[in-house]
């Protein structure tokens, strides 16, 4: 019997036709995100939807301001709904400034190999937008229009993941991964990054096929919009009709060297060049990957409408905080941190400390502070 996904297509096709249907009065009434902040306390609720307003809680707290930024989620207003949009990188110049970008979704259970869904440290974002359609990028012109809500923002190292699984998609990297619709786990990209996906998409009878094509033509009619309200003329059709032709080809750059494609996903321009180097150090290795089958725990990972969060938390006595000296190299670090050994789990925060998964947590922590790497490693409080 097939796997039945949740929520059924036939749903999700309602999203998209009863808005469009919607009359202009009654657009604003049907946005589907979060309100603004909640003004009476939170009161008893089901497990579920206590979580869901406990996420919508702390996003309302976070209070993002209005201004667009890489790695941003942005709320764009459009035909009666509310789309979500992660934000990638700017082109142009005010007021004509055009955003590359992707659409998001929140229906986990739809994911492929190319939608990467949000995990809690990614948090706070709102969870209507919580899986990243990498396959479905857009192009989008910064303007008042779209009344624009930020909503969330992720990591520099998430957004380079993102990057290096979008380039996998343009590239039509083949991933040794059996098709299993409503299955997630985490899978390595370019050996470097660990993401949270689905399985590739079969080659007939997948029912994600509608459930991407659904996708695609709202991308299309975003970035139709969004060509129309700046009075540029319409683009030729593509193959997938949400890759605007100002999206840089990956396939331009399939001679680029291993360096350049770090560079490129970090966006050197706006992150420390130290934290770009040492961000995407392998996290989470010794978690389930989707290219090693036949595990006993894989079907722990198999989930519907459940948070992410079920991924086990490394134990606090076996962790350390460490703080890096700018300039530190990848190779050296790497080199340290398999020597002790220790694998980063978490990070960098706020401060830019990383937490370390070790065996050994006094051993550990003595070899680190000796190293010339290390500005400082201490317990977590």
């Amino acid at each position: 019997m097939p796997t039945q996904l949740w929520p059924p297509i036939a749903q999700i096709r309602g999203r998209f036709t009863s808005a469009h249907d919607a009359p202009p009065d009654r657009a604003a009434a049907r946005q589907s995100v979060a309100p603004g902040p909640a003004e009476e306390p939170i009161g008893a609720l089901p497990g579920p939807l206590e979580d869901l307003a406990r996420r919508r809680q702390a996003l309302a707290q976070r209070n993002f301001d209005a201004r667009w930024l890489p790695g941003r989620l942005v709320g764009l207003s459009h035909q009666g709904q509310m789309l979500g949009v992660l934000l990638d990188q700017p082109e142009g110049a005010s007021p004509l400034v055009r955003w590359h970008g992707w659409l998001t979704s929140s229906d986990a259970d739809w994911a492929g190999a190319f939608d990467v869904v949000l995990e809690p440290q990614d948090e706070p974002f709102e969870p209507s937008f919580g899986m990243v359609q990498v396959w479905n990028p857009v192009t989008i012109i910064e303007s008042p229009r779209w009344n624009a809500r930020v909503f969330g923002e992720l990591s520099a190292t998430r957004l380079a993941a993102i990057r290096a699984v979008h380039d996998e998609w343009l590239m039509k990297m083949p991933l040794d991964i059996a098709p299993e619709p409503g299955f997630i786990a985490l899978r390595e990209v370019a050996d470097v990054f660990s993401v949270l996906t689905g399985t590739p998409l079969a080659a007939e009878g997948d029912p994600r096929t509608e459930y991407q094509a659904l996708y695609r033509t709202a991308a299309h009619q975003l970035c139709a919009a969004a060509t129309h309200a700046a009075s540029h003329p319409a683009q030729a059709p593509h193959a997938n009709p949400g890759l605007d032709p100002g999206l840089k080809d990956a396939r331009t750059h399939t001679g680029e060297g291993f360096g350049a494609r770090v560079r490129r996903w970090f966006g050197a321009d706006w992150v420390r060049p130290a934290f770009a180097l040492l961000a995407f150090v392998v996290v989470g290795q010794s978690v389930l990957m989707l290219s090693m089958p036949g595990r006993e725990d894989e079907a722990a990972l198999r989930f519907r409408n459940t948070p992410p969060s079920v991924l086990p938390a490394p134990d606090a006595s076996q962790t350390l905080l460490l703080f890096w000296k700018d300039g530190v190299g990848v190779e050296e670090s790497t080199r340290l941190l398999r020597s002790v050994p220790a694998e980063i789990v978490a990070g960098p925060d706020p401060r830019g400390a990383y937490t370390l998964r070790v065996t050994d947590p006094e051993n550990a922590r003595a070899r680190l502070a000796a190293s010339p790497l290390v500005e400082s490693v201490a317990v977590p409080p």
